[in-house]
């Protein structure tokens, strides 16, 4: 697990591929977000915990570990019921059901990183301020 300071919303990515997780990464700093980068749910679930301000999930739905990405979206929101979601997945027809609560979103892959930002703006563009 490692991050990234920044003056922004708080990404926490969860990507168990080490490429995709490195362009998501450097895609998402250029876009001034600051980055908690997870490999498996087991690391993504310490850094729900250790950060406080993380402003969006950014998760892809088949990540080892303990629990899938959908099961770790369900355990954050249990720490932070609001925590908006980006879903991302190479099998969109493949996805269980999801408890909509209006505040997650998936992207299919393959995605240009710029659509990904692009979510990830949206999404945290309606948050209050973090502080």
């Amino acid at each position: 697990m490692a991050n990234d300071e920044g003056n922004t919303a708080r990404v926490l990515l969860v990507e168990d591929d080490f490429l995709i997780r490195l362009t998501l990464v450097e895609a998402l700093r250029d876009e001034g977000f600051a980055v908690v980068e997870a490999e498996t749910a087991d690391e993504a679930l310490a850094a729900v915990t250790a950060y406080e301000d993380i402003r969006v999930l950014l998760t892809d739905v088949q990540i080892p570990g303990t629990c899938n990405g959908i099961e770790l979206a369900e355990r954050a929101r249990s720490l932070r019921p609001s925590l908006p979601v980006l879903f991302m997945t190479g099998r969109p027809d493949k996805v269980p059901d999801v408890r909509r609560t209006g505040n997650e979103a998936f992207i299919a892959k393959p995605y240009l990183p710029s659509e990904v930002t692009a979510a990830v703006r949206r999404m945290t563009a309606t948050l209050p301020d973090a502080g």
